[in-house]
């Protein structure tokens, strides 16, 4: 995933856009904070001047050498949090996670060390994976170093066919100026343990050069850390295999070798560019501004820091480098609904006719998807009203690197009422009618790895529902149309083919329902089949609930191959509302997730989650997370399996809970995924809903409901309205006041 003339992407942490010193105490929510630029920078430091650890700048230099990858905040333990916001007890001390590559002794390898206290560090230790598990150095992510000699590398080694590409693309690596090819790495980067070689999808570079394969895939063996050692293995080029770079000349040369001749692109108007072309058929005007989001009185949430407060809701949040958005602390009422909940994995595991295609399986951490978090366009990306966030990374950087405007924060009306009611007197009139504006406070940010766009939502709503969603855009991954590739997606343009592919997306839930001991139930209807008590000789067939305790963890492993029950209950066996149930909050899933890949085959080991809708475990302190940054090339023995977290069937009646849960979609290309796909219809995720955990729908206490009642019913032609709120709320919304009728009569 990389392109010419664009640097690798950076690292990360939240940081407010103007934030300045204060002499407030901090927040008891800044323990899940970011790193400041500040305590990035003491952490590089204090490593780079360890002698024993012989670090070497990021830039430049050679591949075999000790350099520093990623600096990024390591969690306080569970435990130390709940006693420092529940008890006051002591601040949790502050340290940094760092992966540092040492590719320049006997036995290269990756390690990550916990360095602090900070903001002054003067320590560092070890950090293992559950098992003791070592991270080989062939499995590391890529750098920016390793990509601009793996781009050297295949300009040499297409030299032989510039005539080649020249002829059939009119674009070329020599001497190129504005019309060069580029390449896309897919991984991973082998078919076993060891192995780091991978395929480049040779491709012209224009805007949207995803778009625009050459028709040309390249195997390069990289694993050598000396670069003179690397070779080309094999090659592709429309549809014929070649053992060598000789013989694909040789086969051009001796006119022996049919041409995949490519048009000339436009100038203007390009296929995959976004320059709008064509006309609605309505006449709907295009050219002016549709609707927009505005905020009559100002903002309705408050946000200090990286806490952030909305109604009845309170969390903190956090956008760590290798995977992304981070709740801590999640509370409604000031009660904790959730610990954490986080965005752990996103994969998308391809299948095609080329060798490119059928071995693209992206695991999207390893691409450091929560460092790929660019500027969001005001008006476009986030409404014009919302709060925007810098991020700052330190990733495969010699110092910290800030990205504005990461995130953004918004209240979104959502189009539909929360709650509704028109109460009909069938004879033309009514009772009453009563609504409830639906709104939802929303944080976002985005991850561009590579070609797709993901756009990350954890929506609040004044019910006590959460909701996290993620949409898919950007561009397709695709490749040189064949006509044997139509088994494997559609043709979406000349020589352009869609490859069919799945989207799964895994994330963890550290579930605190009513306090920290919670048990599992599922729940759905069957059927039964009983004499009817007041007609003798008759039956009654009819529903009843059908609740099944999942106690120990294997129970609770849900296969993504069968349908899951509709209700996923985590509930405090101990606490109980006024009316006698289990506080309980429900896990809906939004998805239409399937397999990937069949158990047990090679590559399905580094997804192991992608086994299940949903896993529930107990919670431990060394299975944090269910992926990490080395899965993607080392898919085979990752030293993160996921299926070692349920292997011991723990009991996990009355126990601190995780529910791991996976969502995703089934993306068959079409031709209107051109020049981008499209958010609707490509959004998947899960709600977390109160179920019996509160007396009654907690948004009882907004002050945003309209009641229409008939003062003279049944002719209501005097109306009492009743609302809590301006009834001229500013300039943006419509300037006639609110009215209502209700009456419905014969004409």
């Amino acid at each position: 995933m990389w392109l010419l003339g664009l640097p690798w992407a950076l690292a990360l942490l939240v940081t407010a856009a103007s934030s300045g010193p204060s002499t407030e105490p901090p927040d008891p929510a800044s323990i899940f904070a970011d790193l400041s630029p500040a305590e990035l920078r003491a952490v590089r430091t204090f490593l780079m001047e360890r002698p024993e650890l012989g670090l070497s700048p990021s830039r430049g230099g050679p591949l075999a050498k000790n350099s520093l990858f990623l600096v990024e905040l390591l969690p306080p333990k569970k435990r130390s949090a709940l006693r420092f916001l529940e008890h006051g007890g002591a601040r949790p001390r502050r340290e940094a996670r760092a992966v540092v590559f040492f590719g320049a002794q006997a036995e290269p390898n990756v390690t990550e060390l916990a360095v602090g206290p900070l903001p002054r560090p003067s320590s560092y230790r070890h950090l293992a994976f559950k098992g003791g598990r070592a991270v080989p150095f062939w499995a590391r992510p890529m750098t920016r170093l390793e990509y601009e000699l793996l781009y050297e590398a295949l300009v040499a080694a297409m030299a032989p066919l510039e005539p080649l590409l020249r002829e059939a693309t009119g674009f070329g690596f020599q001497n190129c100026s504005e019309r060069c090819l580029t390449f896309s790495d897919i991984a991973p980067r082998g078919l076993g343990p060891g192995e780091r070689r991978t395929w480049l999808v040779i491709q012209r570079f224009v805007e949207g050069f995803f778009l625009h394969p050459a028709g040309l895939e390249v195997l390069l063996d990289h694993r050598d850390p000396d670069p003179r050692r690397w070779a080309v293995r094999q090659l592709w080029y429309n549809g014929r295999y070649f053992g060598s770079v000789r013989e694909l000349a040789e086969s051009h040369a001796r006119g022996a070798l049919p041409l995949a001749r490519l048009p000339e692109p436009p100038a203007r108007r390009l296929f995959s560019s976004y320059e709008p072309r064509g006309r609605f058929s309505s006449g709907t005007p295009t050219a002016v501004h549709g609707a927009k989001v505005c905020e009559p009185q100002g903002r309705r949430y408050r946000l200090r820091g990286n806490r952030l407060e909305y109604g009845g809701w309170s969390l903190a949040f956090r956008l760590r480098s290798s995977a992304g958005l981070q709740l801590f602390d999640v509370r409604f009422g000031g009660e904790r609904v959730a610990y954490e909940l986080s965005v752990q994995e996103a994969i998308a595991f391809y299948g095609g006719h080329s060798p490119a295609a059928m071995q693209t399986k992206y695991m999207d951490a390893g691409w450091a998807m929560g460092a790929s978090s660019y500027e969001l366009a005001r008006g476009v990306d986030c409404p014009e009203t919302a709060a925007f966030l810098d991020a700052h990374h330190l990733l495969d950087a010699d110092g910290p690197v800030r990205f504005p405007r990461a995130l953004c924060v918004f209240e979104l009306p959502t189009g539909v009422p929360l709650r509704r009611h028109f109460d009909s007197d069938f004879q033309g009139g009514f009772h009453f009618y009563a609504g409830l504006e639906g709104r939802a406070l929303v944080l976002r940010t985005t991850s561009t790895v590579y070609n797709y766009d993901y756009i990350w939502d954890f929506l609040l709503y004044p019910n006590g529902v959460l909701e996290t969603k993620v949409h898919a855009t950007g561009y397709i991954h695709a490749t040189f149309y064949t006509p044997e590739g139509r088994r494997y997606g559609s043709r979406v343009h000349s020589h352009l083919l869609g490859n069919i592919h799945t989207h799964l997306v895994h994330y963890k839930v550290d579930l605190d329902v009513a306090g920290s001991g919670n048990s599992f139930e599922t729940m759905d209807i069957r059927f039964e089949n009983i004499s009817n008590p007041w007609s003798a000789g008759a039956r009654v067939v009819q529903p009843r609930l059908h609740r099944e305790p999942r106690r120990r963890e294997r129970e609770a492993a849900l296969p993504l191959d069968r349908p899951a029950p509709r209700y996923l209950l985590f509930s405090n066996p101990r606490r109980r509302n006024r009316w006698g149930h289990r506080r309980t909050f429900r896990l809906q899933l939004s998805s239409h997730a399937g397999p990937v890949l069949p158990r047990g085959w090679r590559e399905e080991r580094g997804v192991t989650w992608a086994r299940y809708h949903l896993a529930v475990t107990r919670r431990h302190e060394n299975e944090p997370s269910s992926s990490s940054i080395y899965s993607q090339n080392n898919p085979w023995d990752p030293p993160v399996t996921f299926e070692s977290f349920i292997h011991d069937n723990e009991t996990i009646e009355d126990q601190d809970l995780v529910a791991w849960v996976t969502v995703g979609f089934l993306h068959v290309p079409h031709a209107e995924d051109i020049p981008n796909t499209a958010t609707p219809g490509n959004a998947v995720g899960f709600f977390l809903r109160p179920f019996n955990f509160f007396d009654e729908d907690p948004s009882v206490a907004s002050r945003a409901p309209v009641i229409v009642r008939p003062l003279d019913p049944p002719a209501c032609s005097r109306l009492q309205i009743q609302r809590w709120t301006p009834a001229s709320p500013g300039p943006c919304v419509h300037p006639e006041p609110f009215s209502y009728n209700g009456t419905y009569r014969q004409v």
